[in-house]
């Protein structure tokens, strides 16, 4: 427990970011990002956060030394995609019981558990992650795991980030140690090459590095690892060979990055694949870094007509919806890099931002949005649903872009909603990704279905009564009947 106090410590203490560079010693240590506080765990817990990075990595088992509710709850919490093994959509566990945690049974169930998993599947690696029940017991996680290792031939990696250590960010950065402490620098590429890079914090969430992909093959630029997203074990182990690296996500993985950078040499820059600006800065980038690591100068003029032609296709796509959207007014709660790199896409296109949720993005993403926004009016750090539910019954947007925990707060406002957290059914990085993000918002807008649900309830409005009076005495009783079981006089029959 001390080892894990002082990784969690060492992880606090990040001055990878830029604002963090230009600080005294002891400002510094203050990372990023505000502290967590241990214990703190509402949005997931530190398990929930570890999972989330490593599970993507799809070749490998994660087996969970847990009682069986703690794998239920996280399992497939993400909609990462995989270009090939399957295995990682297995569930794994050591379902642990009120008996075995007694009769201190939890070592052996673990290795038991990892001998029968490496005999039924054999695979290149398994991550074993205990939890809060496995951790407060004190069994020792790190041992079985270098135990089993020598015993089946095979790296058995300890994910030590049980839930109750602090909340799920910080889960991601000590599923980031992990890698760094057991993963990265285990293998040799044979075929390492100055136009290797990594991308870290990409998640291929719906496939969206599949948009992004084909243009740097285009390029002749090879993705050593993708960390984590569509990842395979021997990729990441080797993913040290290469020479510049894109970080995705600064708020899960920073550390990362800036301790390969610091242990390999490998230069880093924080980017975006969202939006057709930031993508073709983003590929700009990865080109320059790789001509200071030695890559033929001649990259930079083959990136620049690339994104010329990639570019001009995206735009006369985009012209058809711009008449559409131009002014439309949206509402994006989310956090993290689509705090402002979706903020800047959607500019392009003349979408005006009416607000942007900062909860959970660093010092440098708020600054980015200070910047494209010109003001830091249209942030907010937190809205509660009441002020949600307010803002957009009072039509003061037109969409809202968020997560689906938000979605019912837009519904009941009657105002459309689109998806653009880790549920998302659509990918939207690169050019083709834009022109799809920008389609399913015109969508969502011009959906007939809000002009419908928008409308009065039919029992809210009364049919006109005929001006000539009931012929009838038995029409003129049915009138009063009606009349008084809707609540209704004679002046209000016909109007709305």
């Amino acid at each position: 427990m001390s080892s894990l106090r002082a990784k969690i410590q060492d992880v606090f203490n990040e001055p990878a970011c830029e604002q963090n560079r230009g600080k005294d010693a002891k400002a510094r240590k203050e990372g990023c990002s505000k502290p967590l506080t241990p214990g703190a765990a509402a949005g997931g817990c530190a398990f929930d956060g570890a999972k989330i990075v490593l599970q993507p990595i799809t070749d490998v088992a994660h087996l969970i030394h847990a009682p069986l509710a703690c794998e239920g709850n996280s399992w497939d919490n993400r909609g990462a995609a995989s270009s090939g093994p399957t295995l990682w959509r297995t569930s794994f566990t050591t379902d642990l019981t009120e008996l075995d945690v007694v009769m201190g049974r939890g070592e052996r169930k673990l290795f038991k558990a990892i001998r029968e998993i490496q005999e039924a599947y054999g695979p290149p690696a398994i991550f074993v992650y205990p939890t809060c029940v496995t951790a407060l017991i004190g069994d020792d996680i790190e041992a079985v795991c270098k135990r089993a290792a020598e015993k089946f031939g095979l790296p058995v990696v300890p994910v030590n980030a049980p839930g109750f250590v602090g909340s799920k960010n910080l889960g991601n950065k000590l599923a980031g140690e992990a890698l760094l402490d057991h993963v990265i620098g285990t293998a040799e590429p044979d075929d390492a090459g100055p136009y290797d890079i990594n991308i870290v914090g990409e998640f291929n969430l719906s496939g969206e590095f599949w948009l992004v992909k084909p243009l740097l093959d285009r390029l002749g630029i090879r993705v050593r690892a993708c960390i984590p997203g569509d990842a395979r074990y021997l990729d990441i182990a080797s993913a040290h060979r290469a020479r510049a690296a894109m970080m995705v996500c600064s708020t899960a993985l920073i550390n990362l990055a800036h301790k390969m950078e610091q242990r390999w040499d490998i230069p880093f820059f924080e980017g975006s694949f969202y939006g057709i600006t930031d993508t073709s800065e983003a590929l700009r980038q990865i080109s320059q870094l790789l001509v200071k690591k030695g890559a033929d100068p001649e990259i930079l003029g083959r990136t620049e007509a690339l994104i010329a032609d990639e570019e001009a296709i995206a735009w006369k796509k985009l012209a058809a919806y711009r008449p559409r959207l131009e002014g439309k007014r949206v509402l994006l709660n989310t956090g993290g890099v689509k705090s402002w790199s979706v903020v800047h896409a959607l500019m392009e296109i003349g979408i005006e931002i009416v607000g942007t949720s900062v909860k959970k993005s660093t010092v440098g993403d708020k600054e980015r949005i200070k910047q494209i926004l010109k003001d830091d009016n249209h942030m907010f750090e937190q809205m509660t649903p009441r002020e949600l539910y307010a803002m957009l019954s009072e039509h003061k947007a037109d969409i809202m872009l968020s997560g689906g925990r938000t979605q019912f707060i837009a519904l009941k406002a009657k105002t459309p909603w689109l998806d653009i957290n880790q549920e998302r059914q659509h990918p939207y990085a690169g050019y083709d990704g834009m022109v799809e993000l920008v389609r399913q918002i015109d969508l969502a807008i011009h959906n007939p279905i809000w002009r419908q649900v928008r409308e009065p309830a039919p029992w809210d409005c009364q049919p006109a009564v005929r001006e000539e009076l009931p012929s009838t005495k038995s029409e003129t009783a049915t009138l009063h009947a009606v009349q008084e079981f809707a609540g209704t006089t004679a002046d209000d029959f016909g109007q709305c």
